[in-house]
Order: C-alpha cells, then sequence, then structure tokens
C-alpha cells in the first residue's frame, strides 16, 4: 500500500504531470498520422528520456501509447483513412456517421469510449496485475490455437451482404500472412525467390494500403467531396443518457481489450475486431451496424485502449511484453538499468507504481486534449479533395518507409493500394481480409507448436479443456451465422 501511494505522490508533481500532458499531446497527433503507429513513436522518442529519472521517462511514454491508440480513430471517422491499424474497425461506423452529418458525435463517441476502455484497463493494472500476469503465462500454444480459430469466425459476420465475398477475403488474407519464412522449420513459402519476401508482408504496410490508398483514389474521383465538415454543427459529448445506453458494450469489449492485452502477439486490431464483432452479437439492432451506428464504433474504441492497461500486466509483473509496443518499452526500461520481471514491483516499486498512476491519469488528460484536438483536426475535412488525396499518399509513403527504411516496402503498400481499390469496386469486403492478415500468422505458429506438443495427435486441442470450449463457442460462432439457424431462429420467435 505504501509503494501504489508513493507512486502516486510522485507522479502528481507538476514535472511528471507535464510530461504526461506532452506525451497525450505527441500520442494523438502521431496516433492521427497514417502509418505512424505507437510502438514507432515510442521508439523514436526513446533517446528523449535518457536524460530523465526512469519513472519520469517511462511515465511520459505510457502517457504516449495511450494517446496514440486514440488518435488513430480520428481520420478513420472524419476521411476513413486509419491513422493505426487498430482503428480499422472504428472506420465501419465511425465514417458512416460523418456521411451522416454526425461527425461531432462521432468524435464524441470515440473519445468518451476510449477514455472509459483507457480507464477500466488502468483500474485493472492497478489491482490485480499480478493475479492478471499469472493466468497469461498459463496461455500456451495449444489455447492460442483455439483463440485464433475463433477469431477466424468473425470473418463470417464481418461479410455483410455476401457470405461467400468474405470468405474469399478472408482466405486471401490468411494466405497472405503464410508469405515468408516459416516460423518453425524455417522454409520459404509463397517467396518466388524474392529475398525481399523472407520476412513476410508488414501488417502495418499492408493496411495502410489497404484503407489508405483506396481512399486517395475516390478522392481523386470526386468532383465534390462527398463529405465534407467545415464545422462540427452537433454536439461533440453524447449525452450521459447516450452512453448509459451502451453500458453493456462498454463493458464487454473492455474486457475484451484487457484480455486481448494479456496475451503475447495480440494487441489493438484484434481487440477492435473482436470487440466490434461481440457488439454485433450481442446487440439487437444488428442490421445498423456498418451504416454508422454509434455502438459499433463505440465497441473497438474501448477496446483498444483497454488492450494498453492489459498489455502492460505481463510486461510489469513478469517482464514478458504483451505487444510490439510494450516490447519497446520494456527496451526503455532497461536502458535505464531497470530490469523488467516479477522482482520489478518489490526491487523498482517507484518506477512500476508510477508507470501504473501514470496510464490511470492519462485517461483523464486524453479527455481533455482529446476534446481540443478533434476540433482542430476536422479542419482535415475543409481540404479539396484533389490536394487532400496527394496529402493522404504522401504520409502514407512516409508511414510505409519508416517501417523497415525499405522502399520494396511502399511498393508492397501501393500493391494492396490497388489491391484495395479493386476490392471495393467489387463490393468485396475488407474487414475479414484484415482478420485474416491479423489472424494467419498466430494461428500457423500456434498450430505448428500444438502438433508438436501433442507429437502431431490432433486431439490435444479437444483433451485441453480450455481450447475445447474455446472451440465450441466458436463452432455455436459459425452455426449463428449459417441460414439454417436464421430460419430456425424465425420459426422460434413465431
Amino acid at each position: 500500500m505504501t509503494e501504489i501511494l508513493s507512486g502516486l505522490i510522485y507522479v502528481l508533481s507538476f514535472y511528471n504531470l507535464l510530461l504526461i500532458a506532452i506525451g497525450m499531446l505527441l500520442g494523438i497527433f502521431i496516433g492521427s498520422m497514417p502509418g505512424l503507429s505507437a510502438t514507432m513513436a515510442i521508439a523514436i522518442l526513446l533517446p528523449l528520456t535518457y536524460g530523465m529519472e526512469p519513472a519520469s521517462g517511462i511515465a511520459m511514454l505510457a502517457s504516449l501509447y495511450m494517446g496514440a491508440m486514440y488518435g488513430g480513430s480520428i481520420l478513420a471517422i472524419l476521411i476513413n483513412t486509419p491513422g493505426t491499424p487498430a482503428a480499422a474497425a472504428t472506420g465501419l461506423d465511425g465514417y458512416k456517421m460523418t456521411q451522416n452529418g454526425q461527425a461531432g458525435k462521432a468524435l464524441g463517441v470515440s473519445l468518451i469510449s476510449s477514455f472509459v476502455g483507457g480507464l477500466i484497463g488502468a483500474i485493472v493494472l492497478l489491482t490485480i496485475a499480478p493475479l492478471l500476469g499469472k493466468v497469461a503465462l498459463q496461455i500456451g500454444a495449444v489455447e492460442l490455437f483455439a483463440i485464433a480459430v475463433l477469431g477466424v469466425t468473425i470473418i463470417s459476420s464481418l461479410a455483410a451482404g455476401s457470405a461467400v465475398k468474405g470468405l474469399l477475403a478472408g482466405t486471401l488474407g490468411l494466405l497472405i500472412s503464410l508469405i515468408g519464412m516459416d516460423s518453425i522449420t524455417a522454409t520459404p513459402r509463397f517467396t518466388f525467390g524474392n529475398i525481399y519476401l523472407f520476412d513476410g508482408i508488414s501488417f502495418v504496410v499492408a493496411l495502410i494500403g489497404l484503407f489508405s490508398i483506396p481512399q486517395a483514389l475516390k478522392l481523386i474521383e470526386m468532383d465534390k467531396p462527398d463529405v465534407k465538415v467545415n464545422k462540427i454543427n452537433d454536439k461533440i459529448l453524447p449525452s450521459f443518457k447516450e452512453m448509459f445506453k451502451m453500458r453493456g458494450t462498454l463493458l464487454r469489449s473492455s474486457v475484451i481489450g484487457v484480455f486481448t492485452g494479456l496475451i503475447p502477439g495480440t494487441g489493438g486490431d484484434t481487440a477492435s475486431w473482436f470487440s466490434y464483432n461481440e457488439a454485433k452479437r450481442f446487440s439487437k439492432e444488428k442490421e445498423k451496424f456498418g451504416t454508422g451506428h454509434p455502438e459499433g464504433l463505440a465497441a473497438p474504441e474501448s477496446a483498444n485502449n483497454a488492450v494498453v492497461g492489459g498489455a502492460l500486466v505481463p510486461t510489469i509483473t513478469l517482464g514478458v511484453p504483451g505487444s510490439s509496443t510494450t516490447a519497446v518499452l520494456l527496451g526503455g526500461l532497461m536502458i535505464h538499468g531497470i530490469l523488467p520481471g516479477p522482482t520489478l514491483m518489490t526491487e523498482h516499486a517507484d518506477v512500476a507504481y508510477t508507470l501504473i498512476w501514470a496510464v490511470f491519469l492519462s485517461c483523464f488528460f486524453m479527455l481533455g486534449i482529446g476534446l481540443l484536438y478533434t476540433k482542430v483536426a476536422v479542419g482535415v475535412t475543409r481540404v479539396p479533395p484533389k490536394v487532400l488525396a496527394p496529402i493522404i499518399v504522401l504520409l502514407c509513403v512516409i508511414g510505409t518507409f519508416a517501417v523497415h527504411n525499405s522502399m520494396v516496402d511502399v511498393m508492397i503498400m501501393f500493391g494492396f493500394g490497388i489491391l484495395g481499390y479493386f476490392m471495393d469496386k467489387l463490393s468485396i469486403p475488407v474487414a475479414p481480409m484484415v482478420v485474416g492478415l491479423i489472424l494467419g500468422g498466430m494461428l500457423d505458429t500456434s498450430l505448428h507448436q500444438s502438433l508438436k506438443i501433442g507429437g502431431g495427435d490432433w486431439m490435444i486441442f479437444l483433451t485441453n479443456p480450455v481450447s475445447l470450449v474455446i472451440l465450441l463457442i466458436a463452432g455455436i460462432t459459425i452455426l449463428q451465422s449459417t441460414p439454417f439457424f436464421g430460419k430456425v431462429k424465425s420459426m422460434m420467435k413465431k
């Protein structure tokens, strides 16, 4: 208890509060730029913390992490160009709300949902971090495979209009995720002898191409913009009554975000699609999803910010990064001579609890700074389409090149952009393809590892109680999406 209070007192100093505010402002700004993720932002700004006290520097980086997760939603809502991979699901309903003349409400719902998700993640981090850290450590390859299979079932519910087109896009995403060296056997797959493909296709590169380039091309084709938000005419902050109606979605999505963050190798993008799917599954207005439904916006936004608290649990308690961003944060701790792991919360309690309180307080800074920033960000839509389009392309090139400092990545990004453009023309949904890209690598690696553990016996997935339960849920999810289940459900209602 003494360590918790000392961490709170330390973080409440003017200097540390200023650093948290700066981190939040930088995070929101960088997050709202296409392709510039939280991981890149922390990696770039890490040298700035060398001259700071370890606790102060890590607190600023943690605030930047939270800000970047929220910032990615702003351009996704305004011009359907996600700033970060985690914001891809946000654009499904967020951009539709902008088209419907509800840009202010969309930005407000996103901000409040991010605040709620981040706060729940921070409370979990503060209260039950050691316990949840142990739970995360118990998730092995067999359980991870079952979780990946459950994730693949999302494809069926995201394929609005045509299940066949959705499955086609999802399968293509899974195949693309397998490009590169096999993680177990080191055998090249689908590389066609090209050494640049041995490392596989970067998910960030693919996502920038699929979402940003088609939007830029559509802007070029426009004579007049389909959406022009010169100013926000509707109220930004939604009423308490409106948000209270979505309390189930916010809580469920935040819990999904926390537990997704706990699992190493996953992140805000996975949590966003999971939560969107579950929000649609439990909603009484399923048909409104994808048409500008606030609930479809609140779900991914609360989840991707809750991931921050969840991902930091194994990072702080066990020294196991829950995401690529927390892996960079681990590097920041080690630069300051602090070894992450079970001893962190005892030997360096001041740093650990300052970091935890910084995550908690950054949520409130996000609420204030985010409200001011969204009013400025709306100016993006005042730019003429034919001017905005090359700006988007330029930002995409910069963001893509920054991933690996490679022009090959830029060419791959443009390739995905052309693919995404024609998919849009043919009414093939991109969302299932994104899910396939996210989960393909996890599915492949965990399958190999599980079969090695089970000696090649596929029954290992059914003898493990956790994976059995998850696979049963996946099976039920598939059945729910079939026409037969829909007919049975309608007959039961009659």
